[in-house]
């Protein structure tokens, strides 16, 4: 038998043992919410490295109306941090200019055409 075969039969043999078992179902779903948890807690503690307490609040705020655009923020935020083309703690006047720039480059491109006969 060849080796990613042998994978392939344990990986299909532990699914079908957890969608029979319940409690290995329950233990699975407990430990991605611990995982989920812990990369939370990191990604916190990275953003109160990265921002100043000005920004924080604004990035809290922005949170509160667009969540999904405060994640996107977020990750692009440790990215540049850690490429090292981020000053670290971030000013509130830079962090609006940052965002200004996220906000530019997601915003939908419009553009219309007027035909005259």
């Amino acid at each position: 038998m060849d080796p990613e075969e042998i994978k392939q039969q344990k990986l299909a043999e532990m699914q079908q043992r957890v969608q029979n078992d319940p409690e290995a179902q329950a233990q699975m779903q407990q430990q991605l919410e611990e995982q989920r948890a812990q990369q939370e807690l990191q990604k916190q503690k990275l953003m109160r490295q990265i921002l100043s307490e000005e920004a924080r609040s604004r990035l809290a705020r922005i949170k509160m109306a667009k969540p999904q655009f405060a994640e996107q923020v977020e990750y692009q935020l440790i990215q540049l941090a850690q490429s090292g083309r981020l000053p670290i703690p971030l000013d509130d006047d830079r962090f609006r200019v940052i965002l200004d720039k996220i906000h530019e480059s997601t915003k939908p491109k419009r553009s219309f055409s007027i035909t005259r006969r």
